[in-house]
């Protein structure tokens, strides 16, 4: 099957009450391949551990959870398959939930994907998990978001001053912007208690069921650098 004919697909945790907001998380992947995700991709193996820990919170209070399965494992340069990919997705959750708030969330190639989707009329808040972002990534169309990142100070594979100049280039356009820093590398595997929490906790506060945390609160609200490199 060529790529063009693949279509992506989407995992789903349902609400265990009325639907009020979707969250949606995007996996990682690599740079180049049009293979197929393999099922057992440790990125989609963890990016489903962070949505189950936030369904266990959040489903019982009308959130839907989708995990996108990407047609092709790569980003492919101008392609850009994990960003069609979640445009994709943002229009299926449309379509069966209406207009309702949604969060998205991503990890590595996904994080570059979420937050290159983020100026989705849905969109409340993304949430970029040791995201992949080169210099050059768009950064005003996040204007009117909430974006928290989050990155490992030991990460070797997606080093983590990618997301702090990322972080600076949006501060300085007019993104409501934090982000933190923890223990451990890219697969958030030390330290879990605290990548789930934060991940919760932005869930609940974009889907307007929870107010944020004070220290997620203060570090949107500080200046750069202040608020763009705190230990969590």
């Amino acid at each position: 099957m060529t790529t063009a004919a693949r279509v992506p697909a989407l995992d789903h945790t349902p609400a265990t009450a009325p639907t009020r907001a979707v969250a949606v998380f995007a996996h990682g992947g690599t740079v180049a391949s049009v293979e197929p995700p393999r099922e057992r991709a440790l990125s989609l193996v963890r990016m489903r551990a962070i949505q189950e820990a936030v369904s266990r919170a959040a489903a019982g209070r009308g959130v839907e959870a989708y995990v996108v399965r990407y047609r092709v494992a790569g980003w492919n340069g101008a392609a850009a398959d994990a960003h069609a990919d979640v445009r994709w997705a943002l229009d299926q959750v449309r379509e069966r939930h209406g207009g309702v708030p949604v969060v998205l969330v991503g990890h590595s190639m996904g994080g570059r994907a979420v937050l290159r989707a983020g100026d989705d009329p849905s969109v409340t808040a993304v949430c970029g998990l040791a995201p992949w972002t080169p210099p050059g990534e768009p950064v005003a169309h996040l204007r009117g978001r909430t974006v928290v990142l989050a990155h490992g100070r030991g990460d070797r594979w997606v080093p983590a001053r990618l997301s702090e100049e990322y972080a600076v280039r949006a501060h300085r356009a007019g993104v409501r912007v934090a982000r933190f820093t923890l223990p451990g590398g890219h697969g958030m595997v030390r330290a879990v208690g605290r990548w789930h929490a934060l991940v919760r906790d932005v869930v609940l506060a974009g889907a307007g069921l929870a107010a944020l945390p004070r220290d997620v609160r203060a570090a949107l609200d500080a200046p750069a650098p202040e608020g763009l490199a705190v230990p969590l």
